[in-house]
């Protein structure tokens, strides 16, 4: 599997605070099956021309070293688009020596604009990875279905598809209708995993959708390729409901 989505390089923000506490998360991915993983820190659009790209090098050389074989830690930044217009085609801004950008906009709602500033980074020559839009208020399916179709890869949170809410039931709305391109963990140096994903997914009978969800089209962007269209998946709950409402 490869997780393109974590914070883990210890004590840049609100993630992992520690090494005493990342190298434990990457020992229990490794033995997960992870072999790729890239540590995105925050960072706001508005100061990504002064982004700590050296002192976060350092950090991950030193996590690296402490971590088990076969296990690749990336480096990346997951970007607050705090500011539009902003310039974000600097090499350094992108998830490993890709061309990929994660991006996030504010948990409390999207801003106006939204889509011509994802339409406008996807047209200076980066792929753009939307992180987690089930948990943006006012974020619809439609809305979803048009940033696809403007070229940006959608990657959802594996705990919330797992979990509870609204969040939660827009996400497995998504994966239904095969919106979803990629999950990640989005670890803070605590208990989530692709693992638990996979277990759950198994447990969807999602055995067709598992392996582009969870590593070829993590694998895609980071070799700057499209990703493939994963095949719409109804959960359990989505069966059980439709044979409900046929009786």
């Amino acid at each position: 599997m490869i997780d393109l989505h974590s914070h883990l390089l210890p004590g840049v923000d609100d993630g992992s605070p520690s090494f005493e506490v990342s190298i434990p998360v990457l020992q229990r991915f490794a033995g997960q099956g992870v072999t790729q993983l890239v540590c995105t820190p925050h960072l706001n659009a508005s100061v990504a021309a002064h982004a700590p790209y050296a002192r976060h090098q350092e950090l991950l050389g030193q996590l690296q070293a402490a971590a088990p074989a076969g296990l690749e830690l990336l480096l990346g930044w997951e970007i607050m688009l705090d500011r539009p217009g902003v310039d974000l085609t600097a090499p350094e801004l992108c998830l490993g020596a890709s061309q990929a950008l994660l991006v996030e906009f504010a948990r409390g709602g999207l801003p106006p604009g939204a889509t011509k500033e994802l339409h406008r980074i996807s047209q200076s020559g980066r792929t753009v990875i939307l992180a987690h839009p089930e948990r943006y208020f006012g974020c619809t399916l439609p809305m979803v279905r048009e940033w696809r179709a403007l070229g940006v890869v959608i990657q959802t949170d594996a705990s919330v598809l797992m979990g509870r809410g609204a969040p939660a039931a827009l996400a497995r709305a998504m994966l239904a209708d095969g919106l979803i391109d990629i999950l990640a963990s989005d670890n803070h140096g605590d208990s989530r995993s692709l693992g638990a994903a996979r277990q759950w997914l198994t447990g969807q009978g999602a055995d067709e959708q598992m392996a582009s969800l969870l590593r070829e089209n993590a694998a895609r962007v980071l070799a700057n390729q499209p990703p493939v269209p994963v095949p719409p998946l109804k959960t359990r709950f989505h069966q059980r409901l439709a044979r409900f409402v046929a009786r």
